[in-house]
């Protein structure tokens, strides 16, 4: 059966001048990853990745071993978080830089917090919210992309997707029949390039597992992070 492995970009650069930029760290997960894979003899037969910066370069990164070409799909792009931000929180926190100093004003853990109501209130808005792209087109969106991916996957074959954890978030919770919060569940404990693994049969699709990361065991500490 058709299978498609959902690994979460590499670590991007919060508090950064632009934060859709893999860090140096971010790199490093991304490599460890392919080695991982190259180890473990694996071959994609298609690799996709949304348009992201953080997203693509890590997809770069995963297919160059088994020179498969990445194809770019918008439909896999990670919500707007600083959008979601603006509309649904009462924060001027934002995941760039503030503009004239040298990092984030508040840490990846208190921003996550705020992060986590402002998702809430973006998807209970519904088509109400305000932000350019309501819960209602996102959800849309985001169930689309495997949908297309698996009906173009032959029997036994085996994509490869590099996405966000909003995006895989949104995917398990609604494999899983949760509510759409379960997002945010999802998406708060999501480890950079941890892995999750559907496959397609009979019944439709189905999540096996979600958030491996064993490839990141053994190496520093400093490897497992969740922005």
């Amino acid at each position: 059966m058709p299978s498609i492995l959902l690994v979460r970009h590499g670590q991007a650069s919060y508090g950064a001048d632009d934060y859709d930029v893999l860090s140096e760290t971010g790199w490093r997960q991304a490599e460890v990853l392919a080695a991982e894979h190259a180890r473990r003899g694996l071959r994609f037969d298609v690799v996709v990745s949304g348009g992201l910066q953080r997203q693509r370069g890590t997809a770069e990164v995963l297919a160059r071993a088994g020179g498969t070409p990445v194809e770019i799909d918008p439909g896999w792009n990670e919500y707007d978080a600083d959008d979601v931000l603006t509309h649904h929180a009462q924060t001027a926190v934002r995941l760039d830089a503030e503009p004239g100093t040298a990092g984030p004003s508040v840490s990846s853990r208190d921003f996550q917090a705020l992060l986590d109501g402002a998702l809430i209130a973006w998807i209970e808005a519904g088509d109400a919210g305000g932000a350019r792209e309501a819960w209602p087109a996102f959800d849309a969106r985001v169930r689309g992309a495997p949908e297309r991916l698996v009906a173009r996957l032959g029997s036994g074959e085996t994509a490869l997707v590099c996405s966000s954890g909003g995006v895989i978030g949104a995917v398990c919770a609604a494999l899983m029949g949760m509510a759409p919060t379960g997002l945010v569940v999802f998406n708060r404990v999501a480890i950079n390039t941890g892995v999750a693994r559907l496959v397609s049969g009979r019944q439709g699709v189905t999540l096996v597992s979600f958030n491996e990361h064993g490839h990141l065991d053994g190496l520093e500490p400093s490897l497992r992070t969740y922005r």
